[in-house]
């Protein structure tokens, strides 16, 4: 048997004014926003293998606070300080402080209905 599931076709999550939101996203994100959302075409890069990461916490887990919906975005970036910097000076929420790992770099902001938003620097881009 093929494996059933081979990669994650989408993250779906509900918006109070989605158009706002999606023109939020691409002003601060730099997402080719369209209609539907954005998508991201995996492997014309020259990140490390090319993945995405489905996680799954406790019911009862901190980590996506101050966010109080169950779920979180991660994005991967080429330059987490200088993307924070950036964000800060166009007003942007910072969540906390950034925090590095052996796997990368991770920091944390709030899009304007409050959807905690994880940003990650892979190692490669150290």
């Amino acid at each position: 048997m093929k494996r059933r599931v081979t990669g994650i076709g989408g993250v779906f999550f509900k918006a109070k004014d989605p158009k706002a939101l999606l023109e939020w996203y691409k002003k601060h994100l730099g997402l080719d926003t369209d209609a539907y959302g954005w998508s991201f075409v995996w492997g014309d890069d020259d990140l490390p293998a090319p993945m995405t990461q489905l996680g799954v916490f406790p019911k009862d887990t901190d980590y996506f606070k101050p966010a109080s919906d169950g779920y979180m975005i991660n994005f991967r970036v080429e330059d987490l300080d200088e993307l924070l910097k950036v964000l800060k000076e166009e007003g942007v929420r910072i969540v906390g402080e950034p925090q590095t790992y052996d796997y990368g770099k991770f920091g944390w902001i709030l899009d304007p209905e409050g959807n905690k938003i994880e940003l990650w620097q892979p190692l490669s881009h150290f």
